[in-house]
């Protein structure tokens, strides 16, 4: 599509989608959202590009391939489930090894472990599914356009 506004637009709101999309993956670690949404927030980023700059700009801008990015989220959310096992527990449970709690029932550090490792990986894997997707799609229309 070759729109001014869009474009324009689009310089504006891509950034602002990938921000959201950090921030509601890092909130979803202890609070509803997540990896899914802020995933699918990312994506809307990708599409948007692509609409406004053309596919072959969206995929220069991704910088790896789609797919690529879905397996290297998957292999960290198994890698947070084994960590559970690691850890002494059962499959994909939670483990916080920054957290730690007062004798007055206080915690203290960080809240990160297994679940942002495993939010981030359903982020990735859903960036790069949905996004292989969409490739796809738009290369179907553009090879059927040339027909």
């Amino acid at each position: 599509m070759n729109s001014t506004i869009l474009r324009t637009g689009s310089r504006v709101l891509l950034p602002l989608f990938l921000i959201a999309s950090v921030l509601i993956l890092l909130r979803g670690h202890n609070e509803p959202g997540g990896g899914f949404i802020g995933g699918l927030m990312a994506v809307i980023a990708v599409a948007l590009h692509a609409i406004a700059a053309g596919p072959e700009a969206a995929r220069a801008a991704l910088r790896v391939e789609p797919l690529a990015i879905a397996g290297i989220g998957l292999l960290c959310a198994v890698a947070a489930g084994f960590w559970g096992i690691a850890a002494g527990g059962d499959f994909l449970t939670g483990v916080w090894p920054l957290l730690s709690t007062t004798p007055e029932g206080d915690k203290a550090g960080l809240p990160v472990g297994s679940v942002l490792l495993f939010d981030t990986g359903v982020y990735l894997t859903v960036l790069g599914a949905v996004s292989a997707i969409l490739f796809a799609l738009e290369d179907a229309v553009y090879a059927e356009g040339d027909d």
